[in-house]
């Protein structure tokens, strides 16, 4: 199988969480947990039910060592989201054909091991007006784009890679108001790739 990462050909601080780079030790572990305890709020409560005191009581720490590090449950539930695609294997199976690769990296984009209820609570969050939501939202952005990018290879079409880029998120926010699987997310992918390219293998 050959491969491609795309986070080689990126400089070192795309890859990085900015936030990390000003914490200590201590204080990136109280960042994690908290991060960690919006999953879970996610998966166990709807977004009107979620606060930042209840994912600071599930953290083990107060609300107000909370907001030292996000501005509100918007922010950390974005930030879920966020840590969830940066996570995931970025690798291209260059051996694939064009709609296979983009369904593949759909697929291990990192949101599928998550419940449609969190996806849910997450994907309402990331719509916030807040500064830092946005700011989570452009780099999340990004890092669709990029490994979108990346599956469709170099000198791919700039309006094909837009027109994925808008179907993915839309497909994503469906799946999280449950009016598509996220199962289906991936062939969707596939398809409307194989619509733009005439390739259907």
């Amino acid at each position: 199988m050959t491969v491609f990462d795309p986070l080689e050909a990126a400089p070192p601080e795309a890859a990085e969480q900015p936030e990390r780079r000003r914490l200590s030790e201590r204080q990136a572990e109280v960042m994690e947990r908290l991060v960690a305890a919006a999953a879970e709020e996610a998966e166990a409560r709807t977004y009107a039910d979620i606060s930042v005191r209840t994912i600071a009581k599930r953290a083990g720490v107060a609300p107000a060592t909370a907001y030292t590090y996000f501005s509100g449950k918007d922010h950390l539930l974005a930030e879920v989201l966020w840590r969830r695609a940066q996570s995931s294997p970025p690798l291209v199976d260059l051996s694939l054909s064009l709609p296979e690769r983009v369904a593949d990296t759909a697929r291990t984009m990192g949101f599928a091991a998550m419940g449609a209820p969190a996806v849910a609570a997450c994907t309402t969050a990331l719509l916030g007006d807040g500064p830092d939501v946005k700011r989570v939202r452009e780099r999340l952005g990004a890092e669709i784009g990029r490994r979108l990018a990346a599956a469709l290879g170099r000198g791919a079409d700039p309006a094909m890679l837009g027109v994925l880029q808008v179907t993915y998120t839309g497909a994503l926010l469906s799946a999280g108001m449950g009016h598509l699987s996220f199962d289906a997310v991936p062939v969707l992918m596939g398809e409307a790739t194989a619509l733009m390219t005439g390739d259907d293998r």
